[in-house]
């Protein structure tokens, strides 16, 4: 993993989360342990090069490091913290998006062995040599931009292929199985996200993901450690603390935006997530270096 340590330190000018001129691809810098920071992370396989990290998904922990990768399959709320870094060696990591008309395309291809199907919607990986080479070039593409065009999107399709063969394939499977049990739960997520500032109920959501209430409530907390509305108040949460940061927006302003009637229990709930009342962290964080948002 040294030579993608090299690649990933040398397009990183400082820490953070830097978005790269390669589509769906972004590098991770840290360069010390850092608290830790809930983030809604997207569809994408996250590898480490150099450090570690501890990710957790409502009461379960996931570490991994540069002999590791990570697999998320749904748009989940984690946690994650830098464990391992120093500014002489930074944490370093790669994420690449997952695109489910690839892995349908792939599978349809050369369709998987059945089983291994992970309830989760997050995975935990060792790195094989061959996906660590193929993540490898595709940051390498960074130093020749005019052949990025071209040669990212095979590369993309070869890291596809190797997640579509290891041993987190039950779960990249199912993201590009349009009948699965994650997509159905995929849709109900969907959902939740567009509609999580006004009140639900349990039957409206299991009509959009095309389940019975019953079986939306197993399935959702099965994949999200988390139930529906767990789930929404995560989101109220998460999208508050960018409102406050971004658009400068106070504490009572940003809770009644999404869907807190409650200053109080808007304060109470944002505490117990991020560990202090939410001015207060507003103003931490405008005052820090900006911090990586992505695991």
């Amino acid at each position: 993993m040294d030579h993608l340590a090299a690649l990933i330190a040398r397009h990183t000018p400082g820490d953070g989360m830097f978005d790269t001129a390669v589509p769906g691809m972004a590098l991770i810098r840290q360069a010390q342990p850092t608290d830790r920071i809930p983030v809604l992370h997207q569809p994408a396989v996250c590898i480490i090069a150099q450090g570690a990290k501890v990710v957790m998904l409502g009461e379960e922990t996931y570490r991994y490091d540069a002999a590791s990768h990570l697999v998320v399959s749904v748009d989940l709320p984690l946690t994650g913290q830098v464990t391992e870094a120093s500014p002489g060696r930074p944490y370093l990591c790669l994420r690449i998006d997952l695109e489910a008309a690839l892995l349908m395309d792939l599978m349809a291809a050369r369709p998987p062995a059945p089983g291994g199907e992970s309830a989760r919607g997050v995975h935990l990986s060792r790195t094989a040599p061959e996906l660590a080479d193929a993540a490898a070039r595709m940051v390498q593409l960074l130093d020749t931009p005019e052949h990025a065009a071209t040669l990212a999107p095979l590369i993309r399709r070869e890291i596809h292929y190797w997640l579509l063969t290891g041993d987190q394939a039950g779960v990249v499977r199912q993201i590009g199985a349009p009948d699965s049990r994650l997509s159905h739960v995929a849709r109900a997520i969907a959902w939740i996200r567009d509609n999580y500032d006004r009140p639900f109920s349990i039957e409206a959501v299991a009509r959009e993901a095309g389940m019975s209430p019953s079986a939306l409530h197993q399935h959702f907390k099965a994949v999200t450690a988390m139930s529906p509305l767990q789930y929404q108040k995560q989101i109220r949460l998460q999208e508050a603390r960018r409102l406050m940061l971004s658009a400068a927006c106070d504490a009572q302003g940003a809770g009644f935006q999404v869907g807190y009637d409650s200053p109080s229990q808007f304060s109470r709930e944002y505490a117990r997530l991020f560990g202090t009342p939410p001015a207060r962290d507003a103003a931490r964080l405008r005052a820090e270096a900006p911090l990586t948002t992505a695991v």
